[in-house]
């Protein structure tokens, strides 16, 4: 910084009446490179009107869009030890967990909530994966479980959003114990007989695929959504083949039967409220279109009728 960016500048243009322009008013496809203005993507949900790609979105967000009114009740995440491992590589454990919830506004990378969807009472699970990216350590695993046990003990059905790059390295085996623990709760919730819809994101990889977010009662995945254990370039080194096109994306497992539907984010709210009505033996909403035309009195019946 110096006097002419400091002072001159800013001197230039007051008198130009030049106002600086915020940096992030428009955003780039990933996919076709089309720029697309901020306030229109976010009304849109965060999915590009003209190519259909599926941005990451916030849990807050996932949330809003989702329940009713964006009305919710968080859940208290349990506590838990910190760095129990004391683990350090470029960094200390400990500074990235600050600096993931600086940057998120988080405690961990799971966030649950009470809310309706439709008029059904649910419990909501979102992970968020711009929290070291939605890795699932004991934070996150004893979140999860409380979320399964409130859904129990409420009688709630469960609608979980998986995104994830797997297990938290930086707690090495209490990371991969949440796989088994996370997988009890699902049955614990089978049990009592009550739904469980698991929808993965973009992405969800490692363990958390080998757990709770592929033992749903149905499984719903996002358009071009990344799914797997180990990731593509991993399983060409160790077979030494080129994949298929499209492998491990969510259009490539439904056409093999991995997962049950690809459902668009504009369409997630409608489509799980009424799988659930369908899986509770809830009553229907009936929309105007649906409603049945009523009958004109005898009466009011035109002429030569």
């Amino acid at each position: 910084m110096n006097w002419i960016t400091s002072y001159v500048r800013p001197k230039i243009n007051s008198m130009l009446g030049r106002r600086e322009m915020p940096e992030n008013l428009w955003i780039k496809d990933p996919e076709t490179g089309e720029m697309v203005f901020h306030k229109e993507l976010e009304e849109n949900q965060w999915v590009i009107p003209s190519s259909g790609y599926h941005m990451k979105i916030s849990a807050r967000d996932r949330l809003k869009y989702f329940l009713d009114d964006g009305q919710y009740t968080l859940l208290d995440n349990p506590k838990v030890a910190i760095d129990p491992l004391r683990f350090r590589d470029e960094k200390r454990y400990i500074d990235r967990l600050k600096d993931a919830r600086t940057k998120t506004g988080m405690e961990d990378a799971i966030l649950s909530a009470r809310g309706t969807i439709e008029g059904l009472p649910i419990i909501a699970t979102v992970q968020d994966f711009a929290f070291m990216g939605g890795s699932l350590g004991m934070a996150a695993g004893d979140a999860i479980i409380k979320a399964f046990e409130t859904a129990l003990a409420e009688r709630r059905p469960m609608v979980l959003f998986a995104a994830s790059g797997g297990a938290r390295m930086q707690e090495g085996i209490l990371s991969l114990m949440q796989l088994p623990r996370t997988t009890v709760a699902v049955e614990r919730l089978r049990e009592a007989g009550l739904p469980y819809i698991c929808v993965l994101t973009n992405p969800t990889t490692g363990g958390v695929t080998a757990s709770y977010a592929m033992l749903g009662d149905i499984h719903i995945a996002e358009p071009g959504a990344l799914i797997g254990f180990a990731g593509p370039r991993v399983i060409e080194q160790t077979i030494r083949e080129k994949l298929p096109e499209g492998f491990q994306r969510a259009e490539y497992l439904k056409e093999h039967g991995m997962v049950d539907m690809v459902v668009s984010r504009l369409e997630m709210k409608e489509t799980v409220a009424r799988l659930l009505k369908i899986l509770t033996h809830a009553p229907a909403t009936v929309t105007q279109a649906d409603a049945p035309m009523a009958l004109a009195p005898a009466s009011e019946a035109p002429a030569g009728a």
